[in-house]
């Protein structure tokens, strides 16, 4: 892969891209929440809640017709490739608002402006990195706006990564693929087989309490087909995937969207860090790892599953540390830290959420606010977000 330092010349031309609206076309997965297009979506994310894929359930629930989940307006557009020519780069953190359902046979148009960066920064990892700000927001074909996603991206000097991970040798992280024995893989997917979302029946504001912990959601171990089956539901291809001539066309007009397997000697792009062994090794990264925008779709299912389709997930955040790698297992826990009322008037629950792995790191600290119904009606937080007849 292409390596490069961050100069003072990367800069000032990063610096006159400030608030740059990005043309992002390349990188729309799709803009239309077909009933199959979401089917594909949940199923990437592993989300089995009939709310999202099943008419019949859907017709019968507060939002009175088949949606999608909040988080699949990132299979729609979650990011781009953008500038620092021949850094690394890691997704790092996401905020995301929602604002109203998506409905089969929605359009979803998304925007991307560029807010700026942070640095450059001193690293332990590589020599220096630089934080980019981006904003998406995402609206419908009646351009009401469905939610906001602030995110955040680290470019960090690959070659100084790779001089760093050979001086300090190859025994410092985790013995990878992690090693299961058939008790252990068994008891895992006993309990995955045993989790169920909670759907009609609805989670009141009146009986939860600060120190509730929200049910468990369990992912893994984690496959070679998990990360395809997220890339083929819409899962963050950046740029979109393509293959032969057509992809050969775009690795010629930007050689940096590529880089040559050195096993197959196919070309093949940045985004196959999360795939192909060669590819994150070149990214100084020991195997192939899950997405950022990934690991937050599995915290809004985590979300939905707890609260139920009465429920209004209004924002939620995450940060990414630490990688998780195919074999690792992942559960999403959470608890509640607080309740009230907002200014809106919706009566809320504000949570703490965490991912952990097998290795008891905690590779996604998260926060969320969730609208929740009261028993006595007054608290109805789908309601509003109801699609209303077209004029």
């Amino acid at each position: 892969m292409p390596q490069a330092v961050i100069d003072d010349e990367m800069v000032e031309s990063m610096k006159a891209k400030v608030g740059a609206q990005l043309r992002i076309d390349h990188s729309v997965n799709n803009e239309y929440a077909s009933r199959i297009a979401v089917a594909k979506f949940v199923g990437g994310v592993g989300d089995i809640n009939p709310l999202w894929t099943d008419a019949d359930h859907a017709a019968r629930s507060p939002y009175g017709a088949p949606v999608a989940p909040p988080s699949f307006v990132i299979g729609c557009f979650s990011g781009i490739q953008f500038g620092w020519p021949g850094l690394g780069s890691f997704h790092s953190k996401s905020d995301i608002t929602f604002e109203r359902a998506v409905y089969w046979d929605d359009v979803v148009l998304a925007a991307c402006v560029y807010e700026g960066f942070d640095g450059p920064s001193p690293s332990s990892f590589a020599g220096h990195t630089v934080t980019d700000r981006f904003v998406n927001t995402y609206r419908n074909q009646r351009d009401e706006l469905i939610a906001t996603i602030h995110w955040q991206v680290i470019n960090f000097e690959r070659g100084s990564a790779s001089a760093r991970r050979s001086q300090d040798g190859s025994g410092a992280g985790p013995v990878l693929p992690h090693r299961w024995d058939r008790a252990e893989l068994e008891r895992i997917e006993a309990r995955i087989l045993a989790e169920r979302p909670r759907g009609r029946e609805p989670r009141f504001w009146d009986d939860v309490a600060p120190g509730d912990v929200l049910d468990t959601v369990t992912k893994g171990p984690i496959g070679l087909t998990d990360e395809i089956a997220f890339v083929a539901g819409g899962g963050t291809p950046i740029p979109r995937l393509k293959a032969h001539a057509a992809a050969l066309h775009d690795y010629d007009a930007h050689p940096a969207w590529s880089f040559r397997d050195p096993v197959t000697s196919a070309q093949e792009p940045i985004y196959s860090v999360h795939y192909n062994p060669q590819a994150a090794q070149a990214m100084s990264v020991p195997s192939p790892y899950d997405v950022g925008f990934q690991r937050q779709c599995w915290q809004i299912h985590h979300l939905t599953h707890w609260c139920g389709d009465d429920a209004w997930i209004k924002q939620c955040s995450a940060e990414y540390r630490k990688f998780v790698y195919l074999s690792d297992v992942v559960e999403l826990t959470g608890e509640v830290v607080a309740k009230r009322v907002d200014d809106d008037g919706e009566h809320v629950v504000e949570l703490r959420t965490a991912a952990v792995n097998q290795r008891g790191e905690t590779v996604m600290p998260g926060s969320a606010v969730v609208a929740l119904p009261t028993r006595d009606g007054r608290s109805a937080p789908v309601a509003p977000r109801r699609r209303q007849p077209a004029p």
